[in-house]
């Protein structure tokens, strides 16, 4: 008995090493990046951020109102430009509202790769609710393939909530896409920026997360605020 012990707890062990040395190594591929973000005048160019999703990435609150400049994406270039001042970076979005994984995926050569992206931002587990985790799963390893072969930087995000699903619930289904996005990175060693533990960890606190969303599924100012800086810990100095 206490040698299954023993092994149980070893293999547990085992299991976070590796998930942290591939987040280290999947950190470290943003290195470049970085360096490019510090160059100045007349060495540096311009940085392409692509932001693929649905209506989180594209800004949508309520009342289909959109608020592009209270958004992630530019929240974050706000964060970035106080950390690389001589930077030039472009926030571009080919998110659409609505939209899943598969329909991402059928789009992405088209839509995302055209514009030559130093960084490509997945953000689809949220609509892949109505998707499923199996055809999500097809979907996100297309696109992040297509990205590989390109020799395009990926960066997953795990899902923003809906107050559908309950938080406190650690197996309810969003939770489960938020864990396959995880699973995914670790396996084509990829950085995550994990939006859906920053709000569990609110949750946990708070007891509630709905003074940081703006309607049932699409966060407030404060809630873009909190995925916002999610990503720029990867990307800071």
């Amino acid at each position: 008995m206490l040698k299954k012990v023993f092994f149980y707890t070893f293999c547990f062990f085992m299991c976070l090493a590796i998930n942290a040395n591939a987040q280290k190594g999947a950190i470290d591929n943003l290195a470049a990046l970085k360096q490019e973000l510090t160059k100045v005048f007349p060495h540096n160019r311009t940085i392409n951020l692509v932001f693929h999703g649905h209506s989180v990435p594209s800004g949508y609150w309520s009342n289909q109102e959109v608020h592009t400049l209270d958004s992630y994406p530019y929240i974050l270039l706000s964060l970035l430009k106080k950390e690389y001042p001589k930077a030039v970076i472009n926030i571009i979005t080919t998110s659409i509202g609505g939209e899943h994984a598969e329909k991402g995926a059928a789009r992405f050569t088209s839509d995302v790769l055209p514009h030559r992206p130093d960084v490509i931002f997945i953000d689809y587990a949220l609509n892949d609710l109505g998707l499923g985790l199996e055809r999500a799963h097809v979907a996100w390893e297309q696109m992040i393939r297509e990205a590989k072969a390109q020799d395009k930087s990926v960066v997953l995000l795990t899902p923003s909530p809906d107050q559908r699903q309950d938080m406190g619930n650690t197996g309810n289904l969003l939770s489960k896409h938020a864990q396959q996005v995880r699973k995914l990175a670790v396996k084509y060693g990829l950085p995550v920026a994990d939006s859906y533990t920053a709000f569990e960890s609110v949750f946990k606190d708070k007891g509630t997360i709905a003074p940081l969303m703006s309607h049932v599924n699409h966060p407030n100012r404060l809630g873009h605020e909190l995925i916002a800086n999610e990503i720029f810990k990867l990307l800071k100095r």
